[in-house]
């Protein structure tokens, strides 16, 4: 499925394409260039999803958890990470594998770990204001 935007008050209406495209799917990764939008997309996912605490970046704690409607959900980034390890160290598993929904940024730096299933959201710059969403399943 493929989505053009043209600016922030369309990013509602993608996440709710999303959440109907997702099912049944709780691992989500966020792939896009570095300003294109990744975060603040999650900020609006989130508050589909019955988040109502402030949705930040986790750059640096790595991962933030969230209470949802209906689900725990977890933000990783992984931009920072320096190796596999911190990942491990992490307890990546209980995350992945333990039923609650995981937003995964820079998924590239885990790909070893990444569970077998999930939704990729690519996010794509078209200019300073619209941007492409693309969802795939895999």
């Amino acid at each position: 499925m493929k989505i053009q935007i043209n600016g922030l008050t369309d990013l509602p209406d993608v996440a709710s394409k999303l959440l109907a495209f997702a099912g049944k799917e709780k691992i989500f990764l966020f792939e896009g260039e570095m300003g294109a939008g990744k975060t603040t997309f999650i900020k609006t996912f989130c508050r589909s999803l019955g988040v109502e605490d402030s949705v930040s970046s986790p750059t640096y704690s790595i991962v933030n958890e969230y209470e949802g409607a209906e689900n725990t959900i977890y933000h990783f980034d992984f931009y920072r990470i320096k190796n596999i390890q911190e990942a491990y160290d992490l307890g990546y598993e209980e995350y992945f594998y333990g039923g609650g929904i995981c937003l995964i940024e820079w998924p590239e730096r885990v790909e070893e770990l990444l569970p077998e299933h999930y939704v990729k959201v690519e996010i794509s710059i078209l200019d300073e204001r619209c941007r492409t969403f693309e969802f795939t399943k895999i």
